[in-house]
């Protein structure tokens, strides 16, 4: 899990989020579009779209922007896009998994390939690379919220499977399909959580050096750059001395 802590916080220090600020409020009202459009449009009765507004509000998306996009789904939209996974290495053989959610399957297919092969990576049939992940549930709470042992401890009683802290946060993993459960148990025992979230957690890591992490980098910002994109994950464990680095570069 330490691998989560360093790759959220090369991604602030680079400023990544605040670069790509508008494409990520779309990307997340995309999301509460199409779990609003699935089930109820009433976040406490659709465990998905209550999931992606948690997640739009801890990016301090603007509630007329989440309201907007629930509206959306009782509209008629949101109806046509298809939720598709590709896998693939990245550069210095890491392994990639790019979330979509498009309305066309042959354009987002097309621009996905030719990213991977312009950013030095390849892209490989479904199941590539999925073997090295696990399907997780994620909850993130502020250091504010209390001591380790008292989130450990909570976390543990809510049916969580592990639980990391750090300066800034409480990292809480649970299996996937006990996130909703879990988060339940969490939100009740410690207040509401700053994210809470499915995530691909790898299980094996690949070790990047500086020029390594450059090149894949690139990549991942290219394929984020794409408004069909969800979500761009790796298995990337570099070293904290080359995250440094990178980071000030």
């Amino acid at each position: 899990m330490a691998g989560h802590s360093k790759w959220a916080n090369i991604q602030h220090r680079k400023g990544r989020q605040d670069k790509l600020r508008s494409k990520l409020f779309s990307k997340l009202a995309k999301e509460i579009t199409v779990a609003a459009k699935m089930g109820d449009p009433d976040p406490d009765k659709n465990p998905r779209l209550r999931m992606a507004v948690k997640e739009a509000k801890s990016v301090s998306v603007p509630k007329e922007v989440i309201d907007r996009a629930i509206k959306k789904s009782q509209a008629g939209e949101g109806e046509n896009y298809d939720e598709i996974r590709y896998e693939g290495y990245g550069p210095g053989g890491v392994a990639v998994i790019v979330e979509a959610m498009t309305d066309n399957r042959n354009r987002t297919a097309s621009t996905v390939r030719s990213t991977f092969s312009k950013n030095g990576g390849n892209l490989g049939e479904t199941g590539s690379v999925g073997f090295m992940f696990d399907r997780k549930g994620q909850v993130i709470y502020p250091a504010s919220v209390g001591d380790a042992d008292t989130v450990m401890m909570a976390a543990i009683e809510a049916g969580a499977e592990d639980c990391e802290t750090t300066d800034e946060n409480h990292v809480i993993i649970c299996g996937d399909s006990d996130l909703n459960e879990v988060s339940t148990a969490l939100e009740a025992a410690l207040g509401e959580s700053e994210s809470t979230k499915l995530i691909w957690q790898p299980n094996m890591n690949t070790d990047l050096d500086l020029d390594g992490l450059a090149k894949l980098m690139k990549l991942v910002d290219a394929l984020e750059d794409d408004d069909d994109i969800q979500s761009v994950i790796t298995n990337l464990d570099a070293s904290d001395e080359v995250m440094e680095a990178f980071a000030n570069s």
